[in-house]
């Protein structure tokens, strides 16, 4: 995973002059759960045709260019392990925000699966 690729994407994109922010999110594994246990790691799976859904939904957003997202799954990752980058870009940040908060709460909820390994 590289979200200098993930940007280096959207920059040389025929698009691009539409563009005024480039907003990222980088999930990251955190050391302990929402309920406050320990966690040594944990693993995602990921409901692509649902994801293909919702970005497909959000990039007819007003205003939106294109959103990316890359997601580490299928596989063991460790506490500081990036898990998932999300890319919106776009004309104003009045846009832009809005998307990829809304992208970023569907994945959460709806395409994604944690698995949580305890200490």
């Amino acid at each position: 995973m590289n979200l200098l690729i993930l940007i280096d994407k959207i920059k040389n994109s025929p698009e691009y002059n539409r563009v005024g922010m480039i907003l990222c999110h980088n999930g990251v594994v955190r050391g302990t759960s929402r309920d406050g246990r320990k966690v040594s790691g944990l693993k995602i799976a990921v409901d692509h045709k649902k994801l293909i859904m919702i970005i497909e939904e959000n990039k007819k957003r007003p205003g939106i260019v294109e959103i990316l997202v890359e997601i580490d799954e299928n596989k063991e990752l460790s506490v500081g392990d990036d898990v998932m980058f999300l890319v919106v870009a776009g004309d104003i940040r009045d846009n832009v925000i809005p998307a990829l908060d809304d992208t970023l709460n569907r994945i959460k909820t709806t395409v994604t699966q944690k698995t949580e390994f305890y200490l």
